[in-house]
């Protein structure tokens, strides 16, 4: 007799006694197990007792502990090596965000996002290497490339969420890293009618760092979910609206140039970019499933989504210049590491500032259909259909306002600085002698000669006189991202008896993705220009502490406003800057997919044994268009460009579990994966230029840009693992993993046939027809492997009087030895050498408590830089607590309340830092990004 999952319930003292007494007299643990498992046998064998006493009354468990222990099921029962949340019931997983949820999963990490968890990592692989999925379909994304970003979709709609570390053929996606697949309801299966309403109220702990921020907000969900025409049809509905506040003091320098000084090699502050920020996610979802059963052989689903998502961002900072900057550096007031020969501390004297009020919005529409039918043809054979389609568009507007003292380099009140690093790595703190909340001393202009752009120049005819490159007084980015995807599926599930095998599965998917990027920017002056504009007083808006660095006050004002009212001009710097053409593109991918999968079951020295084997072949037609261009007298010349190149693979993977008993599993994984190019990487927008001299290549011709001919990057991967289910709440288990990569993209060169090309520059068609291209190429690899330890340990199984107290642990280590080409070392963007997960609980009588803990080292991740454009930095590894208290009326015993519950939880309560730097030396803090912590207060109702 094995331990038994309960659905939800567990027996009082005189029934797990039982339960443990049968248990431990059929319990033969393997050498792996036993010395990982002795603590827990003894404790098994001090409460064994006699077999045969009846069983008392049962205990209903719901809550968290609910959700852990059908968490627990899902693991041991997957045909993978998997990894899952649960949620207790509907609008009810265990964290406001379902990144941080995910975070908190054996061998997976969350990179934050303005204070938030959004991009999760497995296993050492950034979140492009790892596909995400939406009721087994893929799905699109916001960002750039194919990576999701997770704060997109809203907890309170999703019923669980599964991750498949080892593949299985049957699995509609691809990813080196594994897939994530996220769940809705499904109505007919909870058979019950349920109406739900929760609410919170969230507040930041830093006040208001800008006078028009937020720092309260709310969040709010109604469910319902019923049951019709004799439970044939089932409808579940969600709808979630968030307004979620976020504060933000940042630390963000220039760079850190190195010099020579006497001799001796220095590196010193370039310049800063410090500023306080205020947003407000606001964000309405809704959900709609419905099921029909008309029969015992028909079972038809429909779901939609559909998400509006708002993030908007008040930034206001001073950008100071100092080794980059005009003011001279008085050598005699600088301190340096002696370590490091970094300066740490100096004054810069005739310096001038950029005041900046700056607005960022970021909008993105979000719309998800599928339709699944299921027929059994006969009693064993079952056909589906699966057709979906999603999509998202995303707009950013993003524009910066300048101010100070006056226009242009060398004009106006130059003031001088000072800062001193205080031997962290949180930045540098200034000394400063102007006042810069001083509404007649700063003014609205462009301080600093940055317009560099003939355009601009021509535009105003300024160009040879003393205001050339003086009439950039902010600017606007404006890029916009379309992603779609459609997907068709057949398959058929056959049940069979082959020898070992007692079920067959195959079937052919189709799928059609587009996604175009569209960038642009505009230089932005002031219609009165060359005039400096003291700020109107309808736009003042008080002013901003950057208390923070030593700043103080600065002036706050409605750049926005003032944009919307006309007084600004736009000149779209595309004209002149190739930027914006090789970072605009379209690419496309027709995806024809089959698989056929074989599940047996067998017995190995009399111990059961089950799994999987399958092969997929997949079929990838990819084509991509976008500009070829150079620059010809000044201005951007284009030519438009269409590239198409397909390529196919077979995928074969095996999944293995052996019982060793009713409570111990070894499973094995071996699978072939893919993970396909960025899509920002594989676009065919490139700038073209033609020299006299050959390269080094032999080459006339030049090209940069994206590859539309790269191929996914491969892996071969093995997994072992052992797991030990000593209890319906508790498990441990160990694994090992190893993965040989290869076709890795780096960069490099190739040769490109330019026949018949036309020189932009002469328009004449040179005899030379091939070409550099310099962008990524696939190539170099090397293997990742590591270790993942993980336990959910019930403290009742020590003491009953211990019951509803539990720990969930992990601890994940990772090691790499990727090379490029040239054989030079490469770190995975997203590796962290050592990823743990701690989570201690108490849920009993209807109160809850827990207490979370995430941490992982430093990586290489992945951020916005100058024109939104990805760059890749070295974060510095962070460790985030949360907590959560909570109360269930359904065991108070006061009528009319049996549905309430209340809970208090606080995020990142440690005020953890986001931290990036540039280079290996710790002073030279690239980021410090500093968000304080959030609470919320809200309850739940169900009817």
């Amino acid at each position: 007799m094995g331990i038994p999952r309960m659905q939800g319930t567990h027996h009082n003292d005189k029934s797990r006694e039982m339960m443990m007494s049968s248990n431990n007299k059929r319990f033969r643990p393997a050498l792996l197990s036993a010395a990982i498992a002795a603590t827990a046998t003894a404790s098994f064998g001090a409460l064994a007792q006699e077999e045969g006493a009846k069983s008392l009354e049962e205990v209903t468990v719901t809550g968290f502990r609910k959700s852990v222990m059908d968490s627990i099921d899902t693991k041991r029962d997957a045909k993978a090596v998997v990894e899952a949340i649960s949620a207790e019931d509907i609008g009810k997983l265990p964290d406001s965000s379902i990144a941080e949820s995910i975070a908190r999963l054996p061998g997976l990490a969350a990179q934050r996002l303005d204070g938030r968890a959004s991009r999760v990592s497995i296993r050492g692989f950034g979140e492009n290497e790892s596909a995400t999925t939406f009721n087994g379909r893929e799905q699109v994304s916001i960002g750039d490339n194919r990576g999701v970003e997770f704060d997109l979709y809203p907890s309170e709609i999703m019923s669980g969420v599964t991750v498949y570390k080892t593949p299985k053929a049957s699995i509609e996606a691809e990813g080196i890293a594994g897939v994530i697949d996220m769940q809705t309801v499904k109505p007919l299966e909870r058979g019950e009618r349920v109406i739900k309403v929760n609410t919170q109220y969230e507040m930041t702990s830093f006040d208001k760092l800008n006078p028009d921020g937020e720092d309260d907000g709310h969040r709010a969900t109604f469910s319902y979910i019923d049951q019709f025409a004799d439970d044939t049809i089932g409808v579940a509905f969600a709808y979630n609206t968030m307004s979620s506040p976020n504060q933000e003091e940042r630390w963000n320098s220039w760079g850190y140039p190195e010099f020579t000084y006497e001799g001796e090699n220095y590196s010193i502050l370039g310049g800063a970019k410090p500023f306080v920020r205020s947003s407000v996610l606001d964000r309405d979802s809704t959900m709609l499933v419905v099921e029909a059963q008309p029969n015992d052989k028909l079972n038809m689903t429909f779901d939609a989504l559909y998400v509006d998502f708002s993030d908007e961002k008040i930034l206001r900072g001073i950008e100071i210049p100092f080794a980059w900057g005009q003011g001279s550096i008085d050598p005699a007031t600088a301190t340096v590491d002696p370590a490091t020969g970094f300066v740490t501390g100096a004054t810069t004297q005739g310096q001038r500032v950029v005041v900046r009020n700056d607005l960022e919005t970021r909008a993105a529409k979000l719309k998800s259909f599928g339709f699944n039918t299921k027929y059994d043809l006969t009693d064993s054979l079952q056909i589906e259909f699966d057709a979906s389609h999603s999509e998202v568009e995303r707009d950013i507007w993003s524009f910066e306002s300048y101010a100070g003292t006056g226009r242009g380099d060398g004009q106006g009140a130059a003031d001088d600085l000072s800062y001193t690093f205080d031997g962290g790595n949180t930045g540098a703190k200034f000394e400063h002698g102007l006042d810069y909340s001083d509404w007649n001393l700063i003014q609205m202009g462009g301080p600093l000669t940055w317009g560099w752009s003939s355009a601009l120049n021509e535009q105003y005819g300024i160009t040879g006189t003393p205001l050339e490159n003086t009439a950039q007084d902010g600017f606007l980015n404006t890029p916009e991202i379309d992603d779609e995807l459609t997907s068709l599926k057949l398959a058929a599930s056959q049940m069979v008896e082959v020898g070992i095998v007692n079920e067959v599965s195959y079937g052919i998917s189709y799928r059609d993705r587009e996604k175009t990027k569209k960038s642009e920017g505009y230089f932005m002056t002031l219609a009165n220009f060359p005039e400096m504009l003291e700020v109107p007083e309808q736009y003042r808006l008080g002013t901003a502490s950057l208390d923070f660095i030593g700043m103080g006050d600065m002036i706050a004002y409605d750049a926005a406003a003032m944009l919307n009212d006309g007084y600004y001009n736009l000149l779209a710097e595309s004209l002149t800057n190739l930027s914006h053409l090789t970072k605009s593109w379209s690419v496309g991918e027709e995806v024809t997919s089959a698989f056929a999968q074989a599940n047996f079951e067998t017995q190995v020295a009399g111990l059961p044994l089950s799994g999987n084997a399958g092969m997929r072949y997949v079929y990838t037609e990819q084509n991509s268009q976008g500009f070829a261009g150079n620059t010809v007298d000044g201005l951007v010349v284009a030519d438009p460009t269409d590239i198409s190149h397909d390529y196919s693979h077979f995928l074969p993977s095996l999944n293995l579990a052996l019982e060793l008993d009713d409570q111990q599993t070894l499973r094995f994984g071996a699978a072939k994966t893919i993970s396909r190019a960025r899509l920002d990487e594989m676009n065919a927008s490139v700038e073209v230029s033609y020299s006299q001299q050959p390269d080094s290549n032999g080459n006339y011709w030049s090209i940069s840009g994206g590859n539309p001919e790269l191929e996914p990057k491969e892996a071969v991967g093995v997994d072992l693992s052992y797991e030990n289910y000593f209890s319906e709440e508790g498990y441990f288990s160990v694994a090992l993993f190893w993965k040989d990569l290869d076709q890795w993209t780096f960069d490099g060169n190739y040769e490109v046939d330019l026949t018949g090309v036309a020189d932009p520059a002469t328009g004449e068609v040179p005899p030379n027809s091939t070409a550099t291209g310099y962008g990524k190429v696939n190539g170099g690899g090397g293997t990742l492997h590591g270790y993942e330890l993980s336990v959910a340990l019930p403290f009742n199984m020590f003491s009953e009087s211990l019951d509803g107290f539990g720990v969930l642990a992990s601890h994940t280590g990772l090691e790499s030895d990727i090379q490029d080409p040239n054989g030079n070392d490469y770190e995975l963007p997203g590796l962290s050498e050592s990823i743990q997960s701690l989570t201690a609980y108490y849920e009993n009588y209807g109160f809850s408590a827990r207490a979370s803990m995430r941490k992982r080292d430093d990586f290489k991740g992945e951020v916005y830089g100058v024109g939104f454009a990805t760059e890749q930095v070295d974060v510095v590894g962070e460790t985030i607590v949360d907590i959560q208290l909570g109360y269930d009326f359904a065991d108070a015993g006061i009528s009319g309340l049996e549905g309430l519950s209340v809970y208090l939880q606080g995020q990142n309560l440690t005020d953890e830092p986001f931290t990036t730097l540039s280079g290996d030396n710790a002073l030279q803090v690239r980021d410090y990004q500093s968000y304080g912590s959030i609470y919320l207060l809200g309850f739940s109702y169900e009817l």
